[in-house]
């Protein structure tokens, strides 16, 4: 049985974090797109990329990711992609605010390791297919 291959749009400023993650998915043979800010991603996303997930980092250099989220969820041909948001902060409001602005999940990022970013992206996939 082929399977389809994954792929990710990270949107994270931390170098260090994005270098960590780049190195898990170049290991388990999933494409991704790096997006440093904010702005970055949705000119990808502008430009016709169709990741299959994305993981959003909330704290970003230029746009706040929660409007970069509320971007996403606003436009029909992007709307249908499931959004994770990744943060230092896991405050009751933030995380209460991701999800009423479409985010599927709420992750601390100190909390997972890259591995776990893969299993959740997978896991994530499964149940968005649903």
């Amino acid at each position: 049985m082929e399977t389809k291959k994954i792929k990710v749009l990270l949107v994270e400023d931390d170098e260090v974090l994005m270098r960590l993650f780049e190195r898990q998915f170049n290991m388990e043979e999933i494409p991704f797109l790096p997006a440093e800010s904010g702005e970055k991603a949705l000119a990808l996303l502008a430009g016709g990329e169709r990741p299959d997930v994305i993981l959003l980092d909330i704290s970003l250099p230029d746009i706040d990711g929660f409007e970069v989220l509320r971007s996403i969820k606003a436009n029909p041909e992007t709307r249908h992609i499931p959004v994770v948001i990744l943060s230092n902060f896991s405050r009751p409001s933030d995380i209460e605010w991701g999800k009423k602005l479409g985010a599927v999940r709420f992750v601390e990022k100190v909390s997972v390791t890259p591995s776990e970013i893969t299993d959740l992206v997978r896991e994530v996939l499964a149940e968005n297919k649903k």
